[in-house]
This record gives structure tokens, C-alpha cells and sequence, in this order.
């Protein structure tokens, strides 16, 4: 008899078994959007840099300021309600996606131009700004056009569009690369190198500052769009992003920016809207 009832038990054993496998798994929770994890934390955590004036830099009073800057605290106040719950980390150019894809911070509102191979690391948001490349020299250098940079030596400054661009299409120059924008400007001042190779937007805002130097006419490819970037995958940051830059286009607010920041670092016939993106609407 106790023979007889180890096969049954055995096979009432497995039957449960495929009883059990042919039930459905249960889902599994939901993951925290983005946007809830931001709001319990009660803080937007923003990376911008701290030495590239009009766009993101540190005041006499140690005050986080600037074109970029003020637009994460715009963010937060519609977020969260406060423009002051946001939390702004230093960031180079080299450190902005390793930022991101280590949740170091949020969002990056640090100048970053679109290129495909960052859109590979991030996402980016509809643009706010455009750009182009340009090289800074001394008034009294010899350099007359980007060729002669050939067998000069050229500042970059490690990560920047201007860096990866001369990288790829000029191996053969010499380039020397600091890890801030204000020690690449440090450099050329000291005579490190012949020219600075940046966002023009910057040369000529160091260049109206600094009299004894001049931009370089050509441009180191095309004029591109900048925008804040995320996390990659994160789409509900980004979209959020997106609908919130398409309000603030309604209410002209970049335009507000470029007036307190940055018109009166560039010639006065310069059209705003061929700095900014109002809305985010890109027409490249």
C-alpha cells in the first residue's frame, strides 16, 4: 500500500507544479515616475557650469547666476512651486553626461550643443539656444583664417563641441586642453596658444570684455541648437521640459533672459532671435 501511494503522491506533486507554472506572474509595482521622485524630494537638482558667463557662473556674492541658471530656477517654481527648491552642482564639459547617467543630477542646463553622438549618451529637450564654433585670437596674430591654425597651436577646452569637432575633423592639429572654460581663456592670455576654439557666443562675450582680441569669421561647422538634456530613457522629464520651455516661449522669457544677461555682451545689431529659441522651436 505505501507503494502504491508514493507514485500517486509524486504525481499529485507535479501536477501541482504545472499547476502553479500555468498561473499568470502577477505585475509588478510600478516604478516612480521621474517627476514623482523629484516632487518627494521636494528639490530639482540641476548641473550648470560656474565659469561661462552670460550662461551659468558665480557672482561677487556667490550667487549661482546666469542665462542657463535662471531658467532652473524657472523650472523649479513650476514644479515645485519655489524657484529656490533647486539644488545647482558645478559641472565641466567633459563631466555634463557621466552627471546624468550616474543620477548625480536631474537635468543639465549647461550649454551643451546637440551632436549625434551625445544624443546616443542623453536625451535632449527641444533646443533654447543655437550655436556656432568659432576661434578666438589676439588682434595683433598673425592667424587670418582657420587654415593657418594648421600649424598653430589650438586651446580647446575637454568635452566641448569645439573639442570633439577639431578632434574628429583636424587630427593632425595640435590642441591643447584644459578641463574650464576660464583656464583655456587663461591660457590664450598667457600666450599657451594661438587661438581658443569655443561657442562663439562665449568668445564674443570674453572678447568684449577683454579688448586685444578678435573672432575668426569662419566656423567650424554648422550653427546647432543647444538644449537641456536628461537622463537617457527619461521621458517624462524630457516632455515635461518640452511643454514647460513651449509655455515660457508664450511669455517671451528667454527673451527677458537675453536681455538681462545677454545683449549687452554682444554687438548691438545682433537679432535675439538668432541666439535664442523662443518655445523651443528649432528651425535649423
Amino acid at each position: 500500500m505505501k507503494k502504491l501511494l508514493l507514485p500517486l503522491f509524486a504525481v499529485a506533486l507535479l501536477a501541482g507544479c504545472d499547476k502553479k507554472a500555468e498561473e499568470p506572474t502577477k505585475p509588478a509595482a510600478a516604478a516612480v515616475s521621474a517627476i514623482d521622485r523629484i516632487k518627494a524630494r521636494d528639490k530639482l537638482i540641476v548641473g550648470v557650469f560656474t565659469d561661462k558667463p552670460p550662461f551659468g557662473f558665480v557672482n561677487e556674492a556667490g550667487r549661482y547666476v546666469g542665462f542657463d541658471t535662471d531658467i532652473g530656477r524657472q523650472f523649479a517654481k513650476d514644479l515645485l512651486g519655489d524657484e529656490n527648491k533647486v539644488e545647482f552642482v558645478a559641472v565641466e564639459p567633459a563631466s555634463r553626461i557621466p552627471f546624468l547617467q550616474s543620477d548625480k543630477v536631474d537635468l543639465i542646463l549647461a550649454n551643451m550643443t546637440v551632436t549625434p553622438e551625445r544624443k546616443e549618451a542623453v536625451d535632449f529637450t527641444n533646443p533654447n539656444l543655437k550655436v556656432a564654433v568659432q576661434a578666438l585670437v589676439p588682434n595683433d596674430s598673425a592667424v587670418k583664417s582657420l587654415n593657418d591654425l594648421a600649424t598653430r597651436t589650438t586651446i580647446v577646452t575637454t568635452g566641448t563641441t569645439a573639442d570633439i569637432w577639431l578632434t574628429k575633423n583636424h587630427p593632425d592639429w595640435k590642441l591643447l586642453k584644459f578641463e574650464k572654460n576660464s583656464e583655456s581663456l587663461q591660457a590664450l592670455s598667457a600666450g599657451r596658444g594661438d587661438a581658443y576654439a569655443q561657442d562663439n557666443l562665449v568668445l564674443f562675450s570674453w572678447a568684449k570684455q577683454n579688448p586685444g582680441y578678435r573672432v575668426l569669421e569662419e566656423k567650424l561647422g554648422d550653427e546647432a541648437p543647444i538644449a537641456p538634456a536628461v537622463k537617457k530613457g527619461n521621458i517624462e522629464l524630457r516632455d515635461w521640459v518640452n511643454a514647460e520651455l513651449a509655455k515660457l516661449g508664450e511669455e517671451k522669457f528667454l527673451l527677458k533672459l537675453y536681455d538681462q544677461y545677454v545683449r549687452k555682451e554682444l554687438s548691438d545689431d545682433t537679432k535675439p532671435e538668432s541666439v535664442i529659441v523662443e518655445g523651443g522651436k528649432w528651425q535649423g
